[in-house]
């Protein structure tokens, strides 16, 4: 896990933003001292404290990640011999994108409209044994409840056990990973694309949340320093939270920029 750099007035401020940053609490914080700053002489030459801070990787996480990248080599390469057949599952994911933003778009018509869920299905099935076998090779107890829904072609998956922060990793990435090789597994030969959520602890709810307030924090900031703001790099899920939050804003508009996986949003102020 990489570092970040944080710098602040004093240690204890770096250590606290890094805890925030992070979304983590200080004693699972790996951070080491660069500078412990100076008040300087008369309030001259003032300079400001640094650390490099990262979350602590456990035994656990580590075992976690070496298994999910051996599974994403393996993925990757049956992808690419089935380049052509992809193409046209990511066309169709754009279309079923387009059509699930019109209608939560429009109230009305969502709340009409009935979703039908089952909780025995062959997507359900072959996930379980996925992730059986995932979480068996790394001697993980993980409770797995799981329905699909036969209206929006959804499968969500909810995981729980003790050693869910793991799972979730830095922002969600570890998690991310995982939604990512399921989506690969029931897609396998499938007609239809079936979008897969996986979540645990409500993560991805409180991940939303956060993503809000950041979204109002910088459009604060955008309009305070009238100065356009760019955010760190998104999945496009996370970007959508972003652009969503602040698409009503008097005041700042937003816009993506950059290539995947590096695309980030831009927070601007409206002329």
């Amino acid at each position: 896990m990489e570092y970040i750099e944080i710098s602040k007035k004093t240690v204890e401020d770096c250590i606290t933003e890094a805890c925030a940053q992070l979304m983590v609490t200080s004693d699972n914080l790996d951070y080491e001292v660069i500078s412990s700053g100076s008040t300087g002489f008369l309030g001259l030459n003032v300079k400001p404290a640094v650390i490099r801070a990262r979350v602590k990787v456990s035994t656990a996480e580590t075992e976690v990640k070496t298994s999910l990248e051996e599974q994403v080599d393996t993925k990757v390469k049956e992808k690419e011999e089935k380049k052509e057949s992809k193409k046209a599952q990511k066309k169709e994911e754009k279309k079923e994108e387009i059509k699930k933003e019109s209608s939560e778009d429009n109230k009305e018509v969502k709340e009409e409209k009935k979703i039908s869920y089952v909780y025995d299905h062959e997507f359900i099935t072959r996930s379980k044994e996925f992730l059986s076998n995932v979480f068996g090779a790394m001697n993980m107890k993980v409770e797995f409840n799981a329905k699909y829904n036969e209206t929006d072609k959804i499968l969500e998956i909810e995981l729980s056990g003790d050693e869910m922060g793991v799972l979730i990793g830095k922002r969600g990435q570890t998690l991310d990973s995982l939604q990512y090789l399921i989506s690969l597994v029931v897609n396998r030969g499938s007609e239809d694309y079936i979008h897969v959520k996986v979540d645990t602890e409500n993560y991805r709810e409180r991940r939303k949340a956060t993503l809000e307030n950041l979204a109002k924090n910088i459009a604060y900031k955008v309009r305070k320093n009238r100065q356009s703001m760019s955010l760190e790099p998104m999945n496009p899920y996370e970007r959508r939270i972003i652009h969503s939050a602040l698409q009503y804003d008097k005041y700042v508009t937003t816009h993506s920029e950059g290539e995947e996986p590096f695309r980030r949003v831009v927070v601007t102020l409206k002329k």
